[in-house]
């Protein structure tokens, strides 16, 4: 009970030190590695995320790791995440190996019950996400689509007032971003 407060002054300091140089290091390299590193996260980036939180962690709390080393892994995991989105973005094949599909979860009035429980998502988050997007009625949807950073997007019907010239409504036609799920 004796250290439940209070352990000593060195250790104290080094903490507090340790802190400043690892946050001040983690900011310069999530900024240097660009908007990836901070934007909506998929599994990948999740994962890579949660890493360099515990190495952080690790190198701030742990006397057995030297400082370097600490800086040494976080460093090497922002490289890694560089190089593989960096190929992941020139080869379609390997992003398809490394990112989730986005899905259709409901189509034109109709939840898709296989898609749903294979994405492990129920009927209430599907609604959340319509009334996030004000969105009252089923009538006013043509598809939600489950994204690869696990994101919910309602994609509405066409207005009435979206017709095309030669008078057909639009509602019929696949929405270009929908198509190529199906």
């Amino acid at each position: 009970m004796d250290m439940f407060f209070f352990d000593n002054i060195d250790k104290l300091s080094r903490i507090i030190s340790t802190t400043i140089i690892v946050y001040i290091l983690i900011v310069l390299v999530t900024k240097a590695s660009g908007k990836r590193s901070t934007s909506q996260l998929n599994n990948f980036d999740w994962v890579v995320t949660v890493m360099i939180g515990s190495l952080g962690a690790s190198t701030i709390l742990l006397k057995e790791i030297p400082l370097i080393e600490g800086f040494s892994s976080i460093l090497v995991l922002y490289l890694l995440q560089f190089l593989v989105t960096k190929y992941a973005s020139i080869s379609p094949q390997f992003s398809d190996f490394i990112l989730s599909e986005p899905r259709i979860v409901f189509y034109q009035g109709q939840f898709l019950p296989d898609v749903m429980r294979d994405e492990r998502l129920t009927r209430q988050e599907i609604e959340c996400a319509m009334r996030t997007e004000g969105i009252n009625s089923f009538d006013d949807v043509e598809a939600i689509v489950f994204e690869s950073d696990a994101k919910l997007t309602v994609i509405q019907k066409p207005s009435q007032a979206d017709k095309s010239d030669d008078g057909q409504s639009t509602s019929s036609k696949v929405s270009e971003t929908i198509n190529p799920l199906m």
